[in-house]
């Protein structure tokens, strides 16, 4: 008789109270919000990437570094996107990342991931929101700009 390995998987997510989430209107509250979280002076070394996601209510589940790099680029991964985008239930996804040259007109690079994780997560029904650029001065949102 051959003996069979089951192994036992769990997702789990512990919504904050409501009363207690964030909301969020423009992207100015966003900026707002993720200078409240990160120390400014930690955006000048390299590039990160977070990801907050959201309820249909526009209110912040989370917030999530996705990636650290360089001094000039990050890699995102996509399956951790998907990923952060189920556990939490979210509706909505609201990318950020900075530019530590301090120049926030998005690259190529910077669109075409922006577009590649749209068509991932429409796959799963997720919208992107917005994709801020924050530097130490400013930020650029894709939303303000046409760019979603």
């Amino acid at each position: 008789m051959t003996t069979i390995a089951a192994y036992h998987l769990s997702l789990s997510f512990d919504r904050p109270i409501f009363s207690d989430m964030t909301k969020i209107e423009s992207a100015d509250d966003i900026n707002n919000y993720i200078r409240e979280i990160i120390q400014v002076g930690h955006i000048n070394h390299k590039e990160h990437f977070w990801v907050l996601p959201l309820t249909r209510s526009n209110r912040i589940l989370g917030i999530c570094e996705i990636s650290s790099g360089k001094t000039d680029m990050t890699c995102v991964p996509i399956k951790t996107l998907i990923q952060l985008a189920l556990l939490s239930n979210a509706t909505g996804l609201v990318l950020i990342h900075n530019h530590p040259s301090g120049k926030l007109q998005p690259s190529k690079s910077d669109i075409a991931i922006t577009e590649r994780i749209k068509k991932a997560l429409d796959l799963i029904d997720v919208t992107v929101l917005d994709h801020l650029i924050i530097t130490q001065e400013s930020f650029f949102s894709f939303h303000q700009n046409d760019l979603l």
